[in-house]
């Protein structure tokens, strides 16, 4: 109960921002969303008047649990089926990029000198799914709140960056083309209402495309994730060659978290259309409110002082991440389209 008291002030604090956000996002800023909106208002807030460690305990909750359970509710509203109607070119191509964008990411960031929390989570969320993706992955290899709290940050900056940018460039490149505009925005862009707003910008064909794909890209999560506490487990393990064997066994249960697993599994039951028939509008909404409330937090939590201090070289980072995806993109779609 105890528990419960110190964590209310630090939760009630972020709902309250994530509330208010929606409706700016309603009212004036559409195209940004709520989720992004409720990020940066937290971090303003929580570098300034809402600095206080009596909120620490409920904002710590709302960052860690409220993501776990955004992500697991997310299985409930996409199918398998989405992928017969990319086609095998799509599939292809989606895993192409996805692995490309891991790649380069991990190898940018190792030059950069950038910590294994950092570029795992900027790979993850670039590559899959933005803010919900660095939810899942950031427990599986160990990342602490700095790293987690940066890579959000950033991924929805250039997440918000790309949506607007897309619609013009995609244009500028295949015309009247909606495939290859789909395509291009979703299987780059980072969260899914980023996706939705950018295609929207262009008409209702390219949404459909896009949504496809960003579907496609999201099922992935689970593999990402796995690969992901996989790698990390393995090189923490290398340090000593004698307990390599028995880490591995012991940390094996963690390789897939149970937020994973449940979206897993209601991926599954949801391709079955074995779910009543609200079923996934309602866990659609309380995915979107556990995110948008876990981002005030995460907000709330970020010191400002370390995003600056890595200033340059954090957006020379995560701005040649972002050049090289949509390169890559534009390279795929050419060649397999």
């Amino acid at each position: 109960m105890q528990s419960l008291i110190k964590k209310l002030p630090g939760f009630i604090v972020s709902l309250v921002i994530a509330i208010g956000s929606y409706y700016i996002a309603q009212l004036w800023l559409p195209m940004l969303g709520g989720a992004t909106i409720a990020l940066f208002v937290g971090i303003i807030l929580g570098n300034t008047w809402l600095k206080q460690p009596g909120l620490a305990a409920g904002t710590k909750f709302s960052e860690k649990r409220l993501l776990e359970y955004s992500v697991m509710l997310l299985g409930a509203t996409i199918t398998f089926q989405s992928i017969q109607k990319i086609g095998w070119q799509g599939v292809v191509l989606t895993v192409l990029q996805m692995s490309l964008t891991i790649g380069f990411a991990i190898w940018l960031g190792r030059r950069l000198r950038f910590s294994e929390g950092t570029y795992l989570l900027m790979a993850g969320g670039n590559a899959v799914c933005g803010s919900s993706a660095i939810g899942a992955i950031a427990p599986v290899i160990d990342a602490d709140n700095e790293d987690t709290g940066i890579a959000i940050t950033m991924v929805n900056l250039m997440g918000t960056i790309l949506m607007l940018a897309l619609p013009v460039l995609g244009t500028l490149l295949w015309g009247h083309d909606n495939l290859a505009r789909g395509i291009l925005i979703g299987g780059t862009v980072q969260s899914v209402g980023q996706v939705v707003a950018s295609a929207t910008m262009i008409n209702q064909g390219t949404v459909v495309t896009a949504t496809l794909f960003k579907i496609l890209r999201i099922i992935c999560l689970v593999f990402v994730v796995t690969g992901f506490g996989y790698l990390h487990q393995k090189k923490q393990s290398q340090a000593t060659d004698t307990k390599l064997s028995q880490q591995l066994l012991a940390k094996k249960s963690s390789l897939v978290p149970w937020y994973v697993l449940g979206f897993l599994i209601f991926c599954v039951i949801n391709s079955l259309h074995l779910f009543p028939g609200q079923f996934g509008t309602i866990c659609h909404f309380l995915s979107t409110w556990c995110e948008m409330t876990a981002l005030a937090a995460i907000g709330l939590r970020l010191n400002l002082k370390t995003l600056f201090n890595q200033g340059k070289q954090l957006l020379f980072y995560a701005g040649g991440l972002v050049v090289f995806q949509v390169a890559a993109a534009i390279l795929l779609i050419t060649i397999l389209f």
